[in-house]
């Protein structure tokens, strides 16, 4: 598939443009815009610019309310809960993180869940959001049925992501993003755009056997066999159960109801490391075990050792200089 590399102000521009042309608010498509590229600068394209067409069919079928009335409601000293009005769920996650941590600093911890909200995109960048004020970030999400549980052929939990984000003194901060199958369905949809097989492992067809053809991908399935089935249960329980909002195979689908609002939930915690230990010895102790992990002896086929975000954080140091690469055909779109 032919690709392009563009200055990443260049495609926010664009995308903002085309968001607000769809009928989005302007506010609100910068906030898109700007979680969309986060996640093209960190080379996790299957989450980035790419996904503004499928955004624009959804407001265009009516799937997401383009002027929703977000609003916060206190229901504790470090509890809240966020409503999205079926708005964009970058937006709804942004504001619930930011009412996460204006609590964690206050007091300690920050926990916020999020109701009728929407896909809001690489949870990396809400984790992240945290580590800039010295805080602990933890997120998750939910998405509608497309992993097998463990021992079963037929999906029913989604990918279902989960994210930390930890600050340290002079080293970057240790950001984990993760989906809790396999791979993020945004991968499998990618390789299948560029013509590409996917690794055994990564998918079943409809019988529930293995298969390396991403256009016969009916399930994915979990990382790790059962741990990764049980966390993604606990995905689906706190961003999806605790914020009120459905689960599983109740959830509308992401690429199926366009018509219909997705009513997904998140899951937001703050925690403020002064409320549990010296904030300067616990930064420079981070950096000490940042440090040392990589100090660890490579493996036969491996380079080094690497933390958790470190690929991702090199990308975006060299993608910021040099330009974000992107399908021709996602250019193309957000051009026209």
């Amino acid at each position: 598939m032919a690709t392009v590399t563009v200055a990443f102000e260049e495609v926010k521009i664009l995308i903002q443009k085309k968001l607000i042309k769809a009928g989005l608010r302007e506010d609100h498509a910068r906030k898109v815009a700007d979680v969309l590229i986060h996640a093209d600068l960190r080379g996790v394209s299957s989450h980035g610019a790419l996904r503004t067409e499928h955004y624009i069919s959804r407001i265009q079928a009516g799937g997401i309310n383009t002027d929703p009335e977000i609003s916060f409601s206190a229901t504790g000293p470090v509890t809240g809960t966020v409503d999205g009005d079926d708005g964009f769920g970058h937006v709804v996650a942004g504001i619930a993180v930011a009412h996460a941590i204006d609590m964690a600093k206050a007091n300690g911890v920050g926990m916020v869940t999020a109701t009728n909200s929407s896909h809001c995109g690489a949870l990396s960048y809400f984790v992240e959001e945290a580590t800039k004020h010295g805080l602990i970030g933890v997120a998750m999400t939910h998405t509608d049925k497309i992993v097998v549980p463990f021992g079963g052929k037929e999906a029913f939990l989604g990918t279902n992501p989960i994210a930390y984000g930890v600050p340290a003194k002079s080293e970057k901060p240790f950001i984990l993003d993760m989906a809790t199958s396999n791979v993020a369905l945004g991968k499998i949809l990618q390789q299948k755009e560029e013509g590409n097989a996917i690794p055994e492992g990564w998918g079943v067809d409809e019988t529930g056997t293995p298969t390396t053809d991403p256009g016969k991908v009916s399930a994915l399935v979990p990382f790790g066999g059962p741990k990764g089935y049980g966390l993604s249960m606990v995905v689906d329980i706190f961003s999806g159960l605790l914020a009120g909002m459905a689960f599983g195979p109740h959830i509308n689908k992401m690429y199926g109801d366009l018509d219909k609002n997705r009513k997904l939930g998140h899951y937001i915690c703050v925690i403020n490391p002064s409320y549990f230990t010296d904030p300067e010895v616990f930064l420079a102790q981070m950096d000490r075990m940042i440090r040392e992990v990589r100090e660890v002896p490579a493996a036969e086929g491996f380079e080094k050792v690497m933390v958790p975000g470190e690929i991702e954080q090199a990308n975006e140091e060299h993608n910021r200089q040099q330009g974000i690469t992107i399908a021709e055909t996602t250019y193309e779109f957000l051009k026209a």
